[in-house]
C-alpha cells in the first residue's frame, strides 16, 4: 500500500497523469468530475498523512523534476552544439593551441576578466602539455561589462600583428582596472605597431569577430565563464580540475 501511495503522491507532485489509479471505465467527458467531493477530500487526507509519515515522497518528487528538467536541458544544449558544431570547432591559427591537428577538438568560452577562466589558465596549460591529441579553440567573449570588451577588443587587436597570447596572458594577469593607456603600454612593451593597434581596436574586423563568438556561445546556451565544449560529448561550465578535464576529455574520444 506504502508503495501505491507513494506513487500516486509522486504523480500528483510531478503533475503527471495518473495512469492505473483512476476507476476503469468509459473515458469521462470533458469537465465531467473524475471524483466526487467526499472521494477529493480523502485523497488529500492520504496524501497529506503520506507526507507526514514519509517526508521523501516530497524530495523525491521534486529530484525527480530536477533530474528531467536537468535531461532534457543536457540533450537540447548537446544537439545545438551538434547542429552549430562547424562554427564552433573553427577560430583563426592565432586562437588554436594544443596540437592544430589534434584528433579531439576542446572549446573553451572564456573573459580575460573572469576570476575562474584566470583561474583555470594554468591548468588548462598543463592539459594541453599533458595530452597531444587536444586541440583547443579559443573564444573569447567579453560578459562582464565594459572592462571585459576593452580587454577583448585588445587581444584581437595584438592578434592581427601575431600576439594574441602574449596579450591575453598579460591582460588575464593583470588584477588592476584596466584603462587604455595602460593597454596602449603593454602593446608598447609587445612592440606593436601603435597605429594599426590603435585602429583595429576601434576596427570592425574585432567586433566582427567579438559579436561571432558571443553568438556561438548563445547558440549552445553558454551562461557563463569558462564553459568548455569536449568535443560534441560533454558541455562543462565552471571552473574544472584536471581530473575532471580528462574524465569530459575520455568521453569525447569515445564520441
Amino acid at each position: 500500500m506504502k508503495k501505491r501511495v507513494k506513487s500516486f503522491s509522486l504523480s500528483l507532485l510531478a503533475g503527471l497523469p495518473l495512469v492505473g489509479l483512476l476507476p476503469s471505465g468509459p473515458a469521462h467527458a470533458a469537465g465531467e468530475a473524475v471524483f466526487n467531493e467526499k472521494q477529493r477530500a480523502a485523497i488529500v487526507e492520504i496524501v497529506r498523512d503520506a507526507l507526514k509519515n514519509d517526508p521523501s515522497i516530497l524530495s523525491d518528487a521534486i529530484q525527480s523534476i530536477r533530474q528531467q528538467a536537468s535531461s532534457q536541458q543536457e540533450a537540447h544544449v548537446k544537439a545545438a552544439v551538434r547542429a552549430n558544431w562547424q562554427a564552433l570547432s573553427t577560430a583563426p591559427s592565432y586562437a588554436v593551441r594544443g596540437n592544430p591537428q589534434g584528433q579531439v577538438t576542446v572549446v573553451e568560452f572564456l573573459d580575460p576578466r573572469c576570476t575562474y577562466c584566470r583561474h583555470m589558465a594554468p591548468v588548462v596549460d598543463q592539459f594541453l602539455a599533458k595530452h597531444s591529441d587536444v586541440r583547443l579553440v579559443e573564444k573569447v567573449i567579453p560578459v562582464l561589462g565594459d572592462a571585459s570588451i576593452l580587454d577583448a577588443r585588445a587581444i584581437y587587436a595584438a592578434a592581427f600583428q601575431g600576439q594574441y597570447d602574449a596579450m591575453r596572458r598579460r591582460l588575464m594577469d593583470e588584477t588592476g582596472k584596466p584603462s587604455m593607456e595602460h593597454i596602449r603600454d603593454i602593446a608598447k612593451s609587445l612592440k606593436l605597431d601603435m597605429t594599426r593597434f590603435d585602429k583595429d581596436m576601434k576596427g570592425q574586423a574585432v567586433m566582427g569577430i567579438l559579436a561571432a563568438n558571443l553568438s556561438q556561445a548563445q547558440s549552445v546556451g553558454v551562461q557563463g565563464t569558462p564553459t568548455f565544449l569536449f568535443g560534441q560529448a560533454a558541455v562543462a561550465p565552471g571552473a574544472l580540475g584536471m581530473e575532471q578535464m580528462e574524465q569530459f576529455l575520455e568521453a569525447a574520444r569515445k564520441g
